[in-house]
């Protein structure tokens, strides 16, 4: 049996065409944005440094990128390019395989197959998310959780978008609303204020079966991740249950209501920093966390805080603030968990180049500490999902780190390994619509970053073929 998905579905994607190779020549320059959308967080250069930090680039210019040539490659670089050639086509991938991999160095093409094809990437576009939600909101950015007092009898909590909120935080929000109310009276009406995300709470592309057990419906509310279909309503329960424990007689009925300027603050609860809770998305792959993040991103760029109003945003930052290629890219969910996103593997790559300059560290260096490392216990690449633990890749454990990303008939794989040459690489494979089992897909996916990787150098031990 394989290992279980971080985002589970079990219904087959339909078929689709390999695009043509092309060649690609890409100069892309960093563009600043609006200040609307940036705010002053963005691009907050404060001289910390990682500890091993790839080679710093100058400029503000990438360099041009060219493909389908191993012209200007080292011996190492051609080796590498010569064995993915060989390993791409194991039949666990089958045939609709997109991938690329960059010198982070140089800027240079390594290898690619298919890179600017669009493929459903799964996971891999919680990415994107968070390069936009980092560099809109800010890595130090706090979600705000509010409880307010108004007409006499009523308790309010009002959702800021905080999907790391905890019965913990209710109960000590709940002591400090009872010490203000027992002044007041010691009965209330509770009622919950999620009007900072708008309906649609369900993205395109979901699957009913996805409801309420993978994703739930996206509102501003929500405690301890609960999987329920009104995350609200749950949560104002919650709290309504803690305020009971303080000896507060709350009405049984949660209601909902927009809470009014004229309400008084009663107590609130500040989020850990934005950086921690996308280390912690990304090494879990939290979809609900990141579909939050889309919509919070949109609205403080001063879009709807819809899934239109996020993805546009995700664009907007990824192609004028970082010159990141947009072509073939459709994305209309922040997790990946849409079947109907498409992004190529050369967009994938593009985003992950970004890790590996000194300039943007800052900014999106959680994005690197959260990507999972191969054989991590507790992430998506640990043992435990049967990761990196083959006689091809586990030459490799320790020393990739890599975004994961698992629906039926979608498994990409996209990271920053470091070559034997001590130079950094950036890789994205996307395949859809093998036949194999996941596992058997994803040990062949373990199998190229060991290749990029240089430690599985040598002849196919077992490829599968």
């Amino acid at each position: 049996m394989s290992a279980p998905d971080p985002a589970p579905d079990s219904h087959p994607v339909r078929e689709f065409g390999v695009g043509a190779r092309r060649a690609l020549t890409l100069a892309m320059a960093v563009s600043v944005a609006s200040a609307a959308l940036v705010g002053p967080s963005a691009f907050a250069a404060d001289g910390n440094t990682i500890a091993t930090p790839p080679h710093e680039r100058g400029g503000t210019a990438r360099a041009v990128r060219t493909t389908d040539t191993d012209e200007g490659l080292d011996s190492a670089d051609r080796a590498i390019a010569a064995n993915l050639d060989t390993r791409v086509i194991d039949e666990r991938l089958g045939a609709n395989v997109s991938g690329v991999v960059l010198d982070a160095e140089s800027d240079g093409t390594v290898w690619d197959h298919n890179s600017a094809t669009a493929l459903m990437p799964a996971s891999n576009t919680k990415l994107a998310t968070a390069t936009a939600a980092l560099t809109v909101l800010g890595p130090d950015h706090q979600f705000e959780t509010r409880v307010v007092y108004g007409h006499g009898t009523l308790t309010l909590v009002v959702g800021g978008g905080d999907r790391t909120l905890t019965s913990a935080d209710l109960a000590a929000m709940a002591k400090d609303a009872a010490v203000r109310l027992k002044a007041a009276g010691t009965r209330v009406k509770v009622a919950v204020d999620d009007s900072l995300l708008p309906e649609p709470t369900l993205a395109r592309g979901w699957k009913a079966d996805y409801l309420p057990g993978d994703i739930a419906p996206v509102r501003a509310l929500v405690v301890d991740g609960h999987a329920v279909n009104d995350t609200s309503v749950d949560a104002g329960q919650a709290f309504a249950e803690q305020l009971a424990t303080y000896g507060i007689t709350v009405d049984a009925e949660i209601t909902r209501r927009t809470a009014k300027i004229t309400d008084v603050l009663v107590t609130r609860h500040m989020s850990a920093k934005l950086s921690d809770i996308v280390h912690h998305m990304l090494k879990v792959s939290d979809s609900n966390t990141a579909e939050t993040l889309l919509r919070m991103t949109a609205l403080r760029a001063g879009q709807p805080a819809t899934f239109e109003g996020g993805t546009a945003v995700v664009r907007d930052v990824l192609s004028r603030q970082y010159g990141v290629s947009l072509e073939n890219f459709e994305m209309y969910d922040g997790s990946g968990l849409s079947r109907d996103t498409r992004i190529p593997a050369r967009t994938l790559a593009e985003i992950l180049d970004l890790l590996t300059e000194k300039r943007y560290e800052h900014q999106l260096i959680s994005i690197r500490e959260g990507l999972p490392v191969s054989g991590e216990t507790g992430s998506t690449l640990g043992t435990e999902f049967g990761r990196f633990d083959d006689a091809n890749s586990k030459c490799a454990v320790g020393k990739v780190h890599a975004k994961t990303g698992t629906l039926t008939g979608a498994i990409a794989l996209s990271g920053l390994p470091q070559g034997k040459d001590g130079r950094w690489k950036v890789f994205s494979f996307v395949e859809n619509g093998s036949t194999a089992s996941n596992s058997a897909i994803r040990d062949a996916m373990d199998g190229l970053a060991a290749t990029v990787n240089g430690c599985w150098a040598g002849g196919p031990r077992s490829v599968g073929r």
